[in-house]
């Protein structure tokens, strides 16, 4: 149980998430536009900290110093304290309006100081545990806000994230090489006859690279149907949005692949346009699609399901659902007041 803070998120606060957002993710900005007026703060707030969050770590001269410190920052906001930053502010209102799991965020941590350590990824496996610790936490945590805790949602919403981190990897191959980065499985150079070490040295495009993008768009594209099948488990007015980024970020790779798989020399982007057309396509499906498909949880995605969805929740005892089905009105409940403006300027959760 948190504490209660003396100080409430405002909506200054909120909007410095806002400009965070515009000014980050030009296409997450575009599918969130989709969401229900509820849900706009929480979201802002929760991107507005996992975007000051990895800008920490990369901006920094001692990552593993910012990664500790932005640990600092996270405990503070669970242990209740007294804080000053709008971001910090904003993200403790909704970690307290939907008891988000503390566990969450620090796996999104451990990503984090994956990317301070340098690590290397042997097996796209590995690639995938990175992918969900950065990008799958993310899509649980929005879950959460959304009132969804089941298994399957969480297990398609962990699908979702991983496949849009893949996405950015591809669209980022050489920009990250330039920068001393590498994500892609270290299996597949060894397999290709390429030093990895070398090639990262200086980064060239050539037949056996563009092979390796689109090895990891293909397994992109394999979740991204995974995905869809959850999508219709979240809240109807949320649907459009979860669609819209869907659609969105699996752009980004057709822009991509069709560019010959060449995201060495140059990077791909989904025109304003191109937006406006995959966020149309992402209302209709929103309103025709139904849940479907019961494939199972990634196995590098179990622990963060694990973190939400009760272990024993398809054979819980009667009380034991009753108590969580109670406690899930009062979170919705919340939801429904959330982003009600009080005098004073203050937003209450």
């Amino acid at each position: 149980m948190h504490r209660e803070r003396r100080q409430r998120a405002t909506t200054e606060d909120y909007a410095a998430c806002l400009a965070l957002l515009r000014n980050g993710s030009k296409s997450f900005h575009a599918a969130s536009r989709l969401l229900p007026a509820r849900l706009r703060l929480p979201v802002h707030a929760l991107y507005a900290f996992c975007r000051i969050s990895d800008d920490c770590v990369d901006e920094s001269g001692c990552p593993a110093e910012a990664v500790a410190a932005m640990r600092k920052r996270l405990a503070r906001i669970y242990d209740g304290d007294m804080l000053s930053d709008p971001v910090d502010l904003a993200f403790a209102s909704i970690v307290d309006a939907n008891h988000l799991p503390r566990e969450l965020p620090e796996a999104l941590f451990e990503g984090f100081e994956w990317d301070a350590e340098g690590r290397r990824y042997q097996t796209l496996s590995d690639v995938r545990a990175y992918a969900v610790r950065v990008a799958g936490t993310v899509g649980v945590m929005m879950a959460v806000l959304m009132g969804v805790r089941s298994r399957a949602a969480l297990a398609r919403a962990c699908d979702l994230g991983v496949a849009m981190q893949l996405t950015n990897i591809a669209r980022d191959i050489g920009e990250d090489a330039r920068a001393g980065r590498l994500y892609l499985p270290l299996d597949w150079f060894a397999a290709a006859g390429i030093d990895a070490e070398l090639w990262l040295r200086r980064p060239v495009f050539d037949a056996r690279i563009a092979r390796f993008t689109a090895q990891l768009l293909d397994e992109a594209a394999r979740l991204y149907r995974r995905a869809e099948t959850g999508i219709a488990h979240l809240p109807g007015d949320c649907r459009p949005a979860i669609w819209g980024a869907r659609y969105i970020y699996d752009g980004i790779g057709g822009s991509i692949a069709a560019n010959g798989h060449d995201s060495v020399s140059s990077r791909a982007f989904v025109t304003k346009q191109q937006k406006l057309a995959l966020l149309a396509r992402a209302c209709v499906s929103s309103a025709v699609r139904r849940a479907s498909g019961s494939e199972p949880c990634l196995d590098e995605a179990a622990f963060v399901v694990n973190i939400v969805a009760a272990p024993t929740e398809a054979a819980a005892p009667s009380g034991m659902r009753i108590g969580w089905l109670i406690d899930l009105f009062e979170r919705l409940e919340r939801n429904d007041r959330y982003g009600e403006v009080e005098r004073g300027g203050e937003v209450r959760a």
